[in-house]
């Protein structure tokens, strides 16, 4: 045999399994209350090992279902388990959630009983004689992360989770500083509404009016983890979005800097908009999550646990990605912005810095302080940064909005903006804009478009800008 002879077999030797060394059942699961859940059941071909095969259950986003193509990762979790578990030696176990797809049953947000679905349907999966009960992990991504987070820590025994552009808090991910992000919120809500349980649109309606606050932090909390992270022990591979303004930078990093076991970060070019979700980066990032999943069910010494826990991707996605022991060296840039002036509703006031020297690449969620005053009662105050390129582009860095209670008195208010990991190119200028809306910076940024009474006035005085940035960006 020649030397590429033999190297060809080599490789074929060594290739994944192809989608026929696997089997494959649909079916209709019904769970305690009576719906049914529709599933897909995979098992390798072949012996299994001593102890049944590892699993892997598979969650997918709202308004979405097992065999939905149209994901942040371009393929449908079906197609993730034929493609990079079950040929690896995995069972696994994907569904359409309660009220999604083919499934049974009404949508009420990752609420008790959509946990109690995972719970027996992991229960399902421990008992099927092919599988190591004991050797389950998850993998989900947004609706399916928050599920796979609450489900661990009320006692549902994953070995193993990657929760994928999701929330650890969702009252701060839907209503940071009280005020509703209205574009994600509606977004979201149009997605279910002909499956939404009874009393959900109540939830929408008193999250957009801002009313009933109380009853939409307990909402909220039951649906949330951040309170209970120090709790969860068990390996945890994060992946979240650079660009994603559903839920942002900030409930991964809150996630690792408190999980106690072992744990990895990966943050992305995919994930809600505007993430640009890049064909390519599933390639990259897939591979990876199985080789966490063969270190913690599989019990292979592949080195993962060993590598730098945290790895950036730049955007635009190259095909590189950069690593770090800790958080990468950040700093701090302190902008001023001078003025005073007055708005009607509908009216912005805008302010532009000086080009900037530098490529800069911000990480983290910018702090605005501004001092404001209204003569009439002026309800809500919408912030966002944006950046004019020298190719005439405007990009939306970060935003963020706060209900205020102002007086005809100047108060100074604080208002955090989205935390994001941004590209700005050199010689842009950057751009504060302030209103009611985020459509007064854009009629396309839709993020907090609800409006205020018309005969409303603001008064905006001098603000400050603290935006943290990558002492050495990644992105070019």
């Amino acid at each position: 045999m020649s030397r590429l002879a033999l190297a060809l077999a080599v490789l074929a030797l060594a290739a994944p399994g192809t989608a026929s060394a696997f089997s494959k059942q649909d079916r209709m699961i019904a769970m305690s209350d009576g719906v049914k859940i529709a599933t897909t059941y995979y098992v390798p071909d072949g012996a299994r090992p001593v102890g049944g095969w590892p699993a892997v259950m598979l969650f997918h986003g709202l308004g979405g279902s097992r065999t939905d193509p149209g994901t942040p990762l371009g393929m449908s979790l079906n197609s993730v388990a034929e493609t990079q578990l079950v040929p690896q030696g995995y069972a696994a176990l994907t569904f359409d959630a309660r009220g999604h797809g083919q499934s049974e049953g009404l949508v009420s947000i990752d609420g008790p009983r959509e946990i109690q679905d995972v719970r027996e349907l992991f229960g399902w999966l421990a008992a099927q004689p092919s599988v190591n009960g004991g050797r389950i992990g998850a993998f989900g991504y947004s609706y399916g992360g928050g599920a796979i987070w609450r489900a661990t820590a009320e006692g549902v025994p994953f070995a193993a989770i990657e929760p994928a552009i999701t929330w650890t808090d969702l009252y701060s991910a839907l209503l940071p500083q009280d005020l509703a992000r209205s574009g994600v919120l509606l977004g979201f809500w149009q997605s279910i509404q002909p499956r939404a349980a009874p009393g959900l649109d109540s939830i929408v309606n008193d999250a957009i009016a801002g009313q009933n606050l109380s009853g939409l932090h307990s909402f909220a909390d039951q649906r949330s983890v951040r309170t209970l992270l120090g709790s969860i022990r068990i390996p945890t591979f994060l992946m979240q979005g650079r660009r994603d303004f559903a839920f942002d930078l900030d409930h991964a990093l809150t996630a690792y800097s408190r999980l106690k076991g072992p744990k990895r970060l990966y943050l992305a070019d995919f994930g809600h908009p505007p993430a640009p979700n890049p064909p390519g980066e599933a390639a990259h990032v897939l591979p990876e999550a199985r080789a966490w999943f063969d270190r913690y069910l599989k019990g292979l010494p592949n080195g993962i646990d060993r590598k730098p826990p945290i790895e950036l991707a730049p955007d635009p996605w190259t095909g590189r990605t950069f690593h770090y022991r800790a958080l990468p060296a950040r700093r701090t840039l302190r902008l001023a912005f001078p003025g005073r002036a007055g708005i009607g509703a509908t009216g912005k006031v805008a302010r532009t810095r000086p080009r900037l020297r530098t490529r800069t690449e911000t990480f983290g969620a910018p702090v605005l302080r501004v001092s404001l005053a209204s003569p009439n009662g002026w309800p809500q105050v919408v912030a966002v940064l944006s950046a004019l390129t020298p190719q005439r582009k405007e990009i939306v860095v970060s935003a963020g909005g706060a209900r205020v209670h102002l007086g005809a008195k100047p108060k100074r208010m604080t208002i955090r903006l989205i935390s994001q990991l941004t590209a700005v190119p050199k010689g842009s200028r950057l751009r504060l804009t302030i209103a009611a809306t985020s459509t007064a910076q854009s009629s396309g940024n839709l993020l907090y478009f609800t409006g205020i009474p018309p005969s409303r006035r603001l008064v905006v005085g001098p603000a400050t800008l603290s935006v943290p940035v990558l002492a050495k960006p990644i992105s070019r």
